[in-house]
């Protein structure tokens, strides 16, 4: 039996200014140039979907 997945969008759970700023602050702790940039296109679409 295959296991039934359904997609992931971590905007739909940064639905408030601070969350999204937790987010950014966490990912630019990485220091990895391409997860930061992911996480500013993410917080993005966050911020316009309200």
């Amino acid at each position: 039996m295959a296991i039934e997945t359904k997609p992931f969008d971590a905007a739909e759970h940064l639905r408030d200014p601070e969350s999204r700023a937790e987010y950014l602050r966490a990912a630019m702790e990485t220091g990895d140039a391409d997860f930061i940039a992911n996480a500013r296109e993410i917080v993005a679409r966050a911020a316009a979907a309200g």
